[in-house]
């Protein structure tokens, strides 16, 4: 088992306590930590008692153990996949080198680049969703809100771990400006435009949870087929927790639908104005809201050419999703690959060097791992008989970076004119008055076992508890 130490005022398992230096440079920033949860943290939750899974060890058999535990309180700390003995690096320009124990000169501004990004969305997210615990449907969607929260906290110490130990100075500031960044904040925003979105209802955390924490999975997948070894056993370990988010994500948008197909059969109607009377959320307004937040989330993998990919690729810093199970080369020097491209009021694929479309493979592969989860969401329309299916949109529908940005195209494919769009916007993304009447529903249920009325409760509890088990205790 690979332990961890939890006498340690910073939970780890690498052995922090041997360096002296970087044991007090992690001491000194977790005051600040502390303070930023309870600034940013979830809102007026400091004093329950939640039912929180920690890690005990980083192997598959045990690494989670539950119990009610105050979130401030909560066992933050350092955790590493085990070293692979003897690991190789196994695509770029140094395929066949021993990987790296420390940072190359050479790529260090590169390196550290990527794991102040990475570091950066996992306290935005927290950020984001901090006012949702006060309009709850109910205690098991808390709990799950509350788990998602301290594990985006932890994915931060991973990071800043990273940054302290292998960045000096320098990784030490960026350390600090991971806490002054907030998301939305005018002056000082997040890195990321997605991650300064607002979460204002349960509809958009659950849809982040499904789409956006996907991009995270995608991301630290290909971070974890790094040559700089910390990084990747860093980043191994983060996807055991990306998984539960994604879940979150999942189930909770099929329990809206599912509540919504029971009422659209108890009515027998399929009518938008008298679903909404009935407090439910209509299937086309769901529909929107996949529209909108899988268009931004594919925004987040860049570019679809783009230098910095091919570099970071070919240095070995990043590679690709599942790079192991590729059967080409693993240097992708002749290769090419399809990307979209807007000519004459058409769009069409054009080849290009792979090395420089690296982003778009990614996010190709997101895409094909998205449909997933919407084709389980029909199956539960389908079971209630109700002609309606849901979709991803086009991938140049609502772009906003790369050769695809502000083209002007519809959820199926095709380029509009201005004032189609103009015309259609609101059937095809959320309107005020959407965004409106979804915020209306949005009260607080807390009371065990008790859901509110537009969304269905769970088939099952966390770790084998009933569903009406006591997940939050309110002091």
């Amino acid at each position: 088992m690979s332990g961890i130490n939890y006498s340690e005022k910073i939970p780890n398992n690498v052995n922090l306590s041997e360096d002296r230096t970087l044991q007090r440079a992690l001491e000194h920033w977790q005051p600040n930590y502390l303070q930023w949860w309870q600034d940013m943290g979830p809102d007026g939750s400091q004093n329950f008692d939640v039912y929180l899974r920690t890690a005990v060890s980083v192997d598959p058999q045990g690494w989670a153990q539950f119990g009610h535990v105050k979130m401030p309180d909560y066992r933050w700390g350092i955790f590493l996949n085990p070293a692979e003995q003897d690991r190789k690096i196994h695509f770029g320009d140094h395929m066949g080198e021993a990987a790296w124990q420390d940072v190359p000169g050479e790529h260090r501004a590169n390196l550290r680049r990527i794991i102040v990004t990475q570091g950066d969305t996992e306290p935005a997210s927290v950020e984001q969703q901090r006012h949702l615990g006060l309009t709850a449907p109910s205690q098991y969607d808390l709990r799950n809100l509350f788990q998602v929260n301290v594990e985006e906290g932890r994915h931060l110490w991973a990071m800043v771990y990273l940054l302290h130990k292998y960045f000096g100075k320098d990784g030490r500031e960026e350390a600090e400006a991971l806490l002054e960044r907030n998301s939305g904040n005018a002056d000082n925003p997040r890195i990321l435009q997605a991650f300064n979105e607002k979460t204002p209802d349960w509809l958009s955390f659950f849809m982040f949870t499904y789409f956006t924490d996907r991009d995270g999975k995608f991301q630290l997948c290909a971070l974890a087929e790094s040559s700089f070894d910390p990084l990747a056993r860093t980043t191994k370990f983060m996807l055991t927790e990306e998984a539960h988010h994604m879940f979150v994500g999942e189930s909770g948008v099929g329990r809206v639908i599912q509540r919504t197909v029971n009422a659209m059969n108890e009515l027998k109607t399929d009518d938008v104005g008298k679903l909404r009377a009935a407090g439910v959320i209509d299937l086309p307004t769901i529909q929107r809201y996949i529209n909108f937040h899988f268009s931004v989330t594919i925004d987040l993998f860049g570019a679809d050419q783009s230098s910095n990919a091919a570099t970071f690729y070919s240095s070995g810093l990043k590679g690709r999703y599942e790079e192991g199970k590729r059967t080409d080369d693993h240097v992708l020097k002749g290769n090419t690959y399809k990307i979209l491209a807007v000519e004459e009021g058409k769009l069409l694929e054009k080849e290009v060097p792979m090395l420089n479309a690296l982003n778009e493979v990614l996010r190709d592969d997101y895409i094909k791992d998205s449909v997933g989860g919407v084709d389980r969401w029909n199956r539960i329309i389908e079971k209630a008989g109700i002609d309606f299916r849901l979709k991803v949109p086009h991938k140049a529908f609502h772009r906003n970076i790369g050769s695809l940005a502000g083209v002007k195209v519809s959820p199926d494919g095709r380029v509009v004119s201005d004032h189609e769009w103009n015309q259609r916007v609101e059937e095809w993304l959320p309107s005020d008055t959407d965004r409106a009447y979804v915020g209306s529903l949005m009260g607080r249920v807390v009371e065990p076992g008790k859901f509110a009325n537009w969304i269905a409760p769970p088939v099952m509890g966390i770790n084998r508890q009933p569903v009406d088990f006591e997940y939050v205790r309110f002091n």
